[in-house]
């Protein structure tokens, strides 16, 4: 009987229904609930969605491995074997995990300094710093420490991206009017070199470039528009106004060979991809490469899984699904560890191509499979074609991709909204600029933080009087009530800590200074959800200046668990007893006010 029990035991704790007792194995699986379930109705839109996102992805991939400093192959290298495992592992079943920009333009900051782009020392470096996003990613998922990412507040994430979408927009000013401009670390650096040598520009690279971006904003921004009025269906419409990115690509490559512009005018091509699959690659296991490579490595977890989990979320919710967090770490973690040991560079999820897979329909991770596979379909046999690509058709597929990340709107309604949170926004903007991506953003964070303490350390504080013939204590400054000259009742709408209970003595104090008649002072903790050690202290410290002072203390509508831990360290005998309420009414009825 005893060994039925345990067997029955084990097979619920292993079940794979998300009901079950124990942990259910597809919260660790995730692709064990859609394929065990797998509608047949569902694979129209899985296959959709993975070949839209697939010729997305080639162009695209493409272009941000340049922007990373990396061959072009390096893009679709990273675009295979991370999104098989994705695709297994992760809960979002539209995200569209591999190369997105910012990520790029992080390890070109990151890497550039300690080797040449394109060299062999680079690509390790690269292959390294996603070996070590790899880890960090993985262990925050194992030890569901997801919640770290929220100190990255949405206006310095905002901030972030906007300002990064420039520094990458500029980055590639170099393909498009086909001057050789240094890659320095400022990015002011670049934009007044740029300026300088514009009258440099090679004019037939500056028509590639800029009627690819023409045609390319024309499909993002219009040409559905045209489809629509002639009444095709959206199932039609979807795929083929995303399918920009190729068409400039096609066009591009057409043009330079019909006309040899790479010959007579000096126009930059891709040149030679390998072809054939990824080859096993291994990252440099060296302490002090490691040392050179974190900060980087962190500022890529962080920020790629935030772009990831919010995209993965907005998409989730409008189908009434669920995203795990820190599975998706796990599953972001597993797939960049794919990509280390693939010839890939660190990945994410990208908000345009998962859109894109969204609107196409895509059910379940098995589209980010099929996305993968043709991939590597064009790896294997596609590559020649790419040889007299232009990189300005990349750098436009670049600029137009970023164009949208620049978030005027976000800064709009943060800056009516809440000015300090508009502050934390416009110093990472600025700082990003100034001083470069990665130091950027913890100067963001930096502020944020900042902006909140300082937020926190003048709480709002408000006396409080009773609504005539009612239980309800309002703020006396906004409402007719009544109060009591020996009794003032004032709430604290905030956590006690450290930085704040200076200016909770000293308004209180203040206001029985001006008030020489108190007898009673209520203090009202219905808004405190903490009280720490500096806190207590400051209380002991208060009561006794108070009782000096001829005024009783006492306490009301205090949470439980701080009531509980105000008595086990023997403030509530301090202050006397009968002196803490359950709420504002029992404290006034006590001192006779009601």
């Amino acid at each position: 009987m005893a060994t039925f029990e345990s067997a029955k035991s084990a097979s619920k704790s292993l079940s794979l229904s998300p009901k079950s007792g124990g942990k259910a194995i597809t919260h660790y699986l995730p692709f064990l609930d859609w394929l065990v379930h797998y509608r047949r109705e569902d694979l129209v839109g899985d296959l959709l969605g993975g070949v839209i996102v697939a010729i997305m992805l080639v162009p695209q991939g493409m272009a941000y491995a340049m922007l990373a400093g990396l061959p072009p192959q390096v893009g679709l290298y990273a675009s295979i074997v991370p999104l098989i495992i994705y695709g297994l592992l992760g809960t979002s079943r539209t995200l569209a995990v591999g190369p997105v920009a910012i990520v790029s333009l992080l390890v070109a900051s990151g890497v550039a300094p300690l080797a040449d782009a394109g060299s062999a020392e680079y690509l390790q470096l690269a292959l390294t710093l996603a070996f070590l996003v790899a880890i960090i990613q993985f262990i925050m998922g194992v030890v569901r420490a997801g919640f770290l990412v929220n100190f990255l507040s949405h206006p310095v994430v905002a901030g972030f991206t906007s300002a990064a979408a420039i520094v990458i927009g500029f980055s590639q000013l170099k393909h498009l009017i086909g001057v050789n401009i240094p890659r320095t670390h400022y990015f002011y650096e670049q934009v007044l070199y740029a300026v300088e040598h514009i009258l440099e520009s090679n004019v037939y690279t500056l028509i590639i470039g800029l009627g690819s971006i023409a045609i390319l904003l024309y499909f993002q921004y219009g040409f559905a528009k045209h489809l629509k009025k002639t009444g095709l269906s959206e199932s039609i419409i979807a795929p083929v106004s995303k399918s920009g990115p190729l068409v400039v690509v096609l066009l591009g490559t057409i043009l330079v060979v019909a006309t040899n512009l790479y010959d007579w005018a000096s126009v930059k091509i891709v040149g030679e991809v390998p072809a054939g699959l990824p080859p096993i690659t291994l990252p440099v296991f060296d302490v002090n490469v490691w040392q050179l490579l974190l900060p980087t490595a962190l500022a890529i977890s962080f920020v790629g899984f935030m772009e990831s989990i919010s995209v993965a979320k907005s998409l989730a919710s409008k189908r009434r699904q669920k995203v795990d967090a820190d599975q998706e770490l796990v599953a972001l973690g597993a797939a960049n560890f794919g990509t280390t040991f693939s010839g890939g560079y660190p990945v994410t999820g990208g908000f345009s191509r998962s859109v894109v897979n969204f609107t196409a329909g895509a059910n379940t991770g098995l589209a980010s499979i099929i996305t993968a596979v043709l991939v590597a379909v064009t790896v294997i046999f596609l590559t020649p074609l790419f040889y007299y690509l232009p990189n300005a058709v990349l750098a436009a597929i670049i600029m137009v991709a970023v164009f949208g990340l620049i978030d005027v709107k976000t800064f709009k309604h943060v800056w009516k909204y809440n000015k300090a949170d508009a502050a934390s926004m416009i110093v990472t903007f600025l700082a990003v600029l100034a001083v470069g991506v990665e130091t950027g953003i913890l100067v963001g964070v930096a502020a944020a933080l900042a902006l909140y303490v300082w937020r926190t350390s003048r709480p709002h504080m408000a006396e409080v009087g009773r609504i005539a013939s009612t239980e309800t204590y309002r703020n006396v400054e906004r409402h007719e009530v009544e109060t009591w000259p020996q009794t003032v009742a004032i709430r604290v709408d905030e956590s006690l800590y450290f930085a704040n209970t200076k200016y909770l003595e000293d308004v209180v104090l203040q206001m029985v200074a001006d008030k020489p008649e108190l007898k009673y002072l209520v203090l009202i903790g219905i808004a405190v959800n903490d009280i720490d050690a500096s806190a207590l202290e400051t209380l002991k410290s208060l009561n006794q200046e108070l009782r000096d002072a001829g005024v009783e203390l006492h306490l009301a509508g205090f949470k439980g668990p701080i009531t509980d831990r105000l008595k086990a360290i023997g403030f509530i005998d301090h202050i006397g007893p009968g002196r803490v309420h359950l709420s504002t009414h029992d404290a006034m009825k006590a001192l006779g006010c009601a």
